[in-house]
């Protein structure tokens, strides 16, 4: 007997079956909610989620000390796993770039090449002297006895000159296989630079970063703020997923997840309106709730042909802290993703 299936709209249970692999969906209890997994266990606390499945299990990696990992074996009931790069521990090469870095930023884990690849961000807060490093598994199960993260140094790093910050990194493949990494918080907003599909370090022709970084998206409204750059193919485009506004303030942060998309992996990416995201353009998907506030910093997971959107936001309920979300994620007939009752 099938386990889970989803209720779509929030109101009407749709009773479509998508397989034992989909976790129950609650539906709203009224129309500002937005439909959404009932994720239980250990979900506070979690700031820029990013999920990924192993075996029989799914992890999830967020900011935190060292860098704090999330096991589940059901998507819905989380538990504290063994981290990566384990706190007090501090990769060595990014630790002396950033002395004074008390933790570790936005994880970012795939899996290509036969390793798990984990990027990682170490900065302070409101500086640009930043770095992305990169550490590599072969498993992600704590029990396996090949278990052992190894860390690889910097990939890409910016100072106070640049008009870039380099955190909040995501791999993805092109239609090629090829590796890029995009990244960017505020300044001059998401970059994008190639990477070595054997090292996952930056490629030969872009060593000089500067010089082969492409723009993906930037603003000029409140305080150039668009970070936290994810992309994804899908339909025969790239799609950028991308916040606006600020995170980090409680249920004062005005986080939101805007999208828009392109032909080609560098760009131009435009929203549903044909606004170029390079021109502060980014269609809405993620609204504040009457609970929930300062939706953002999302990554996307796929499993058996659906999509869900993995973020954090601000629970009114537990006095602002940052808590896992996990909804679906829809496509309409124009390839646009929403998120089922979530509008503003």
């Amino acid at each position: 007997m099938k386990r889970r299936e989803f209720l779509k709209n929030g109101l009407t249970a749709l009773g479509a079956m998508f397989g034992s692999q989909l976790p129950t969906l609650i539906s709203v209890a009224n129309a500002q909610e937005s439909t959404a997994l009932d994720v239980t266990g250990a979900i506070l606390n979690v700031h820029d989620p990013v999920m990924i499945k192993h075996g029989d299990n799914y992890y999830l990696f967020c900011t935190g000390g060292g860098v704090p990992v999330r096991r589940s074996s059901d998507m819905l009931d989380w538990r504290l796993a063994r981290g990566a790069l384990p706190f007090p521990f501090m990769p060595e090469e990014a630790y002396a770039y950033v002395p004074d870095a008390t933790n570790l930023w936005a994880p970012d884990i795939s899996f290509y090449n036969g390793k798990f690849h984990l990027y990682y961000s170490i900065s302070t807060f409101g500086s640009n002297h930043s770095a992305i490093g990169l550490a590599t598994n072969e498993t992600l199960d704590p029990d396996a006895d090949n278990f052992d993260w190894v860390d690889h140094g910097i990939v890409i790093q910016s100072d106070t000159t640049d008009f870039y910050n380099c955190i909040d990194a995501n791999l993805i493949l092109d239609e090629e296989d090829v590796p890029w990494l995009a990244f960017g918080s505020f300044w001059g907003g998401i970059k994008l630079v190639q990477l070595d599909f054997e090292t996952g370090k930056l490629a030969e022709s872009a060593d000089d970063a500067q010089s082969t970084l492409h723009s993906l998206a930037t603003r000029e409204e409140n305080s150039r703020s668009v970070e936290a750059p994810f992309i994804i193919r899908r339909h025969g485009y790239y799609y950028l997923f991308v916040s606006f506004d600020f995170c980090c303030r409680g249920i004062e942060s005005t986080y939101n997840v805007r999208v828009g998309r392109s032909e080609s992996v560098t760009g131009p990416y435009l929203d549903r309106d044909g606004v170029a995201m390079m021109e502060g353009g980014g269609t809405q998907i993620t609204f504040p709730t009457n609970r929930y506030f300062g939706p953002g910093h999302n990554s996307i997971f796929s499993e058996d042909e659906q999509d869900y959107i993995v973020y954090h936001a601000y629970d009114g309920y537990q006095g602002g802290t940052s808590t896992l979300r996990i909804e679906l994620l829809e496509w309409d007939e124009e390839h646009w993703p929403s998120i089922p009752n979530h509008a503003g």
